[in-house]
């Protein structure tokens, strides 16, 4: 529970706002003026700093702030066998803009091969100055929810079963990778099982000829087959959201359709909800949250910088208490304030002061972290 294994009553989602000579050696780099050793080096510097950051205002898990990343889910899934990354036609649709034109494509069996993600954690692990340090990974749903079948070669998967049974094995040999240096605090970052709570999302992956009857089953089966050989030890997490691209989203919709096979058809330990404006809906769902597991409610947002008042989120937290008890609540932003490497439309100092207001109301409400 929180307070003495993660998530911690204060927490945070992962990502961070880049700091300037970050993005300006990532760019150098691009360009081809820097070498992969420099920018490695400058990544290096920024982690560490970032670290005794979170340190500093009171956050007991740290994350490396997604600093060495372009995207929250691309960089990982690319680096598995048979998958590959490409420049498409257009980038993901938001309310609002685009992403940069990418997506992903099944090119052959998928498997698992050693991922630099498993020494970002180490380095991140080595550095972490006394917190619990945690990796986060795209959830194994966003390989099919992004392309479907269409992205997927169908010599190589005739069908799509042979697809979900070989990207669960490839995502359980990651997660005994991750083990294997230390990690025992791990998040998926499961969006689409929130988006199956929109409509407007359902009805656009019909329209590409997705089954979309049993598909929020079918994530269940994978994120556990995924998790479930996983040390005892390590904490699992699930953050859900709706979309996070430079302060812009993309679904609306409660958790209803999802509560109960969310809370006790899926095998992680806690969940990171996005709770910070009415496109997520009541707190209702959390009646179906089960004894032994945590909720870690985004309460603050990560898209704007006018900070939440305590009193506001005290309100919202005796809300929630209403359907989950308390001692199974936590606090966070809603999502993390760089899902992709161009950030969210905030100060540093905006978001400094977001994690230090969860931190404050955290040691206030339950006086502890």
């Amino acid at each position: 529970m929180p307070g003495t294994i993660p998530p911690f009553r204060a927490d945070h989602v992962g990502s961070l706002l880049r700091p300037m000579e970050l993005r300006e050696a990532r760019a150098a780099r691009a360009a081809g003026t820097m070498s992969d050793e420099a920018l490695r080096a400058i990544e290096d510097r920024c982690i560490i700093d970032v670290v005794a950051q979170q340190k500093a205002i009171g956050l007991k898990a740290v994350t490396d702030g997604e600093f060495r990343r372009a995207f929250w889910h691309f960089d990982f899934l690319a680096k598995l066998g048979g998958v590959d990354m490409y420049e498409s036609d257009q980038g993901i649709q938001f309310k609002g803009g685009q992403t940069k034109a990418y997506g992903l494509k099944v090119t052959d069996r998928i498997s698992y091969k050693p991922h630099p993600f498993v020494q970002d954690f180490a380095f991140l692990a080595a550095n972490a100055q006394g917190a619990v340090p945690k990796i986060t990974i795209p959830s194994p749903s966003v390989l099919h929810f992004r392309g479907g079948r269409r992205a997927v070669d169908s010599h190589t998967y005739p069908e799509m079963d042979g697809f979900f049974a070989d990207l669960g094995e490839a995502y359980a040999a990651a997660v005994a990778d991750f083990a294997g240096v230390g990690c025992r605090y791990l998040q998926l970052d499961e969006v689409n099982i929130a988006y199956l709570c929109d409509p407007e999302q359902i009805a656009g992956l019909k329209a590409r000829g997705e089954e979309t009857e049993g598909l929020l089953g079918k994530y269940a089966t994978l994120i556990n087959r995924a998790i479930d050989a996983r040390p005892k030890d390590m904490v699992v997490s699930m953050h859900l959201c709706r979309g996070n691209f430079r302060s812009m989203h993309i679904a609306s919709g409660g958790y209803d359709p999802v509560a109960e096979v969310l809370f006790n058809g899926i095998n992680v330990d806690a969940y990171f909800m996005e709770y910070d404006d009415e496109r997520s809906g009541s707190f209702a769902p959390l009646r179906f949250l089960p004894k032994g597991k945590t909720v870690v409610l985004g309460l603050v947002t990560s898209k704007r910088g006018d900070l939440e008042t305590k009193e506001l989120l005290k309100r919202r937290l005796d809300e929630a208490a209403k359907y989950a008890p308390l001692d199974q609540l936590a606090v966070s932003p809603q999502c993390g304030f760089a899902s992709t490497e161009e950030g969210n439309t905030l100060t540093v100092e905006e978001q400094w002061a977001k994690l230090s207001r969860c931190v404050e109301v955290a040691q206030e409400v339950w006086q502890s972290l």
